[in-house]
């Protein structure tokens, strides 16, 4: 396993970072035992990074893993506070349900440009003074936004940046892949750390994951890359990608037969948009939020390219 330091901070991340969302409540829901043996199990394979959120709800999966190891692993988190009171009521429910004493990153979830930076300042200048009592190491943002990581770079105080970031573009909500690759560039070389997420979009580039990965790994300008995994044999496969290794066979075979479903996040708007798209007639709008009928859903993503909201996931 590769190591690098993000940006210009002393944090010494590997290239794979675990994104813990998938293990969580809100999508496959793992029992606190078996999410804890995946996150172990990429722990033991040389992964030092975990990404997470006060939103997934999964602290206490965290918590259980990294216990007698706890200064060996870097723990990044968010939070959506945008006042003093509410960034402290954060840090303290993360340092409590964790069970630690000091938080590596903690972020400030899905900004979209300067206007929400400033509207969430009152925070930030909470985050910096913990940061100087030792509480947090590092503050950073993540991000669906071009405009949020060009605007990251007037702010020294924004260190880590967790932008969306795959070969389709899926998520990025104001722009091209190629304009978040020029922030990214720019971010970079401005000493940013820079970590990126959902290289399968969502799940939803699943059936060209070797190649979707590789995307992103050679993208010079990204420190590490967080990839949801959810079974220890996704953690393997990973691994083996990561460390320039072919993907056992067998392994290959078994992740490509795994039944999948298709996810519809809490904060649809029920738009319609997919519906309109689905060829298979999958998808209908219910109590103005869009419903999945899995017979006849075929799993092809087609319909994540058309939510504004990057609601779709399959996992």
């Amino acid at each position: 396993m590769e190591y690098k330091y993000l940006g210009n901070t002393d944090l010494k991340v590997s290239r794979l970072c675990f994104g813990s969302l998938t293990i969580s409540p809100l999508q496959s829901n793992l029992s606190i035992k078996e999410g804890v043996r995946v996150i172990q199990r990429a722990f033991d394979k040389g992964v030092n990074f975990i990404d997470t959120a006060e939103l997934y709800e999964n602290y206490d999966y965290i918590k259980k893993a990294t216990e007698g190891i706890r200064n060996n692993i870097i723990i990044s988190t968010k939070c959506y506070a945008f006042s003093e009171e509410g960034a402290e009521k954060s840090l303290k429910k993360a340092l409590k349900e964790i069970n630690t004493e000091y938080i590596d990153i903690f972020s400030l979830h899905e900004q979209e440009s300067e206007y929400t930076i400033k509207g969430h300042w009152e925070a930030i200048e909470y985050f910096q003074k913990a940061k100087d009592k030792g509480y947090i190491r590092a503050f950073g943002i993540s991000t669906h936004n071009v405009t949020a990581m060009e605007a990251s770079l007037k702010y020294k105080e924004i260190e880590v940046l967790h932008p969306i970031y795959n070969k389709a573009g899926l998520g990025i909500i104001d722009g091209s892949i190629s304009d978040m690759e020029i922030a990214i560039r720019m971010a970079y070389d401005e000493g940013k750390g820079i970590y990126s997420m959902k290289p399968l979009g969502g799940g939803n580039l699943l059936r060209e994951t070797e190649d979707c990965i590789k995307f992103v790994m050679n993208n010079k300008n990204i420190h590490s890359i967080a990839i949801g995994m959810q079974s220890k044999e996704e953690v393997d496969y990973n691994i083996a990608i990561f460390e320039g290794c072919q993907p056992d066979y067998n392994l290959k075979n078994k992740l490509g037969n795994k039944k999948r479903k298709l996810l519809i996040d809490f904060w649809c708007e029920g738009c319609g948009d997919c519906v309109r798209v689905c060829s298979q007639k999958a998808i209908t709008i219910i109590n103005d939020k869009a419903v999945v009928d899995e017979k006849k859903c075929v799993l092809c993503g087609y319909c994540s390219k058309y939510c504004k909201n990057f609601c779709i996931k399959v996992i």
